[in-house]
Parts: structure tokens; sequence; C-alpha cells
């Protein structure tokens, strides 16, 4: 989420975390999404994209091995379900740390500021929490593009009764991606170091490279 919607948030304090993300029943996690609170948002939601796309690519993987017929790349496929195993689990802990972050930045707001002194502190909190809060979609960017390049890889090699849920996945992946792009590009206007933005958005191109298109 971007600073300007938590600034005009209602402030209603934050909300005890009491389980991880992947703990939630799917019910819970929707209700606490419709929510109006700011956290958990978009962040999390696209995490949580990617993730199941990465459970999809194990699935498609797991359809495969072990059939006679896919011998010659059985190899390849566990490799690919150790992979999206890994990714699935990175973006559910990203999912709880955009939260994390953006309850941060919040948090920062509700410095006090009645002195010049207290005012660049909470400037200089808002800054640093600014940053956290950036760099965590930077990395569900980063692990939806892995999902979305190991799809792009498996899907041509699976059993083809599965091929639908591989793009699936794919889909999944990139709308993660192109929400957490969204959340870091919407951020980096609200942080004053030059540097980090810069270094930022070079990151965020990288990352994207060849996977907004088509």
């Amino acid at each position: 989420m971007s600073q300007d919607a938590g600034y005009r948030m209602q402030d209603t304090g934050c909300k005890m975390q009491v389980r991880g993300i992947g703990e939630r029943s799917v019910q819970a996690l929707l209700d606490e999404l419709a929510e109006g609170t700011a956290t958990p948002g978009g962040g999390t939601a696209a995490a949580l994209a990617g993730a199941m796309g990465a459970a999809l690519l194990g699935m498609v993987c797991r359809l495969t091995i072990g059939r006679p017929r896919f011998a010659d790349v059985e190899l390849e496929l566990r490799a690919a379900l150790d992979e999206a195993e890994h990714l699935r689990a990175r973006l559910l802990e990203l999912a709880d740390a955009d939260r994390e972050a953006f309850d941060a930045v919040m948090a920062a707001y509700r410095l006090p500021r009645k002195t010049a002194q207290e005012c660049e502190v909470r400037r200089a909190a808002i800054q640093k929490a600014m940053k956290e809060a950036t760099r965590v979609p930077l990395a569900t960017a980063r692990a939806c593009a892995a999902v979305i390049r190991l799809a792009h890889r498996v899907i041509p090699k699976v059993n083809p009764n599965a091929v639908g849920d591989g793009r699936v996945a794919a889909l999944l992946a990139k709308a993660g991606l192109q929400g957490a792009q969204l959340n870091v590009t919407l951020n980096l206007t609200q942080i004053a170091d030059s540097e980090f933005v810069k270094v930022s958005e070079e990151e965020l191109k990288q990352i994207t490279a060849g996977l907004n298109d088509g």
C-alpha cells in the first residue's frame, strides 16, 4: 500500500496478528481483507496471488511426476516442484511482511508532532518505514516473477491435462507481480532519498523485464 492511502485512512489502530496469514481459513482471510482497516491490503493480496500460482505449479508437477510417459522430464520437474514449494513459502512470508511493514508506516504517522524536534523524529520514522514498505513489495515482485518464469519452463513439459492449471498459475503470479509493482511505484513517490528511489526503480525494471507484455 502507498503512504497516501494509509495516511487518509481512519486511524483504527493496529490489529493484533495472532496467526500467520497461511494459517487462516480462506473465509477468515477474505473477511480480514474486506475489513475497513488499511492492513492487510493490496500488498498482502498480491503476495497471496503469487503464492497461489506457485501452489498450482506444484500441482501440475505432481500430476506429471511418476507417470511413465513423462519419465524423460521427471528429474527436471522434481527440481521445478522444489522451486515452486520454496516460492510458495516465500510468498506467504511476504504476505505477512507486507502487513507488518505498512503497520509500521501507520505507527510512524501516529508519532507526536507538537514541536520541531518531534516533527523531525516523525519525519525520519516515516521515511524509514516507507523504505521497508517498499522493500517488501520489491521482494514480492521478485518472487512472483520467479513463479512466472518457472511456469514458462514447466508448462510445455507437463501432463497436457494440467496445462490449463499451469496457465492459471502464470496468470495469478502475473497479477501478483503487477500488484507489487504498483505498490513499489506508489511508495517511491513518497520517499525523499533520491538514491534509494533510483536503485529501487532500476531493480523493479530488471525484475519485470519481459513479463508485463502479452
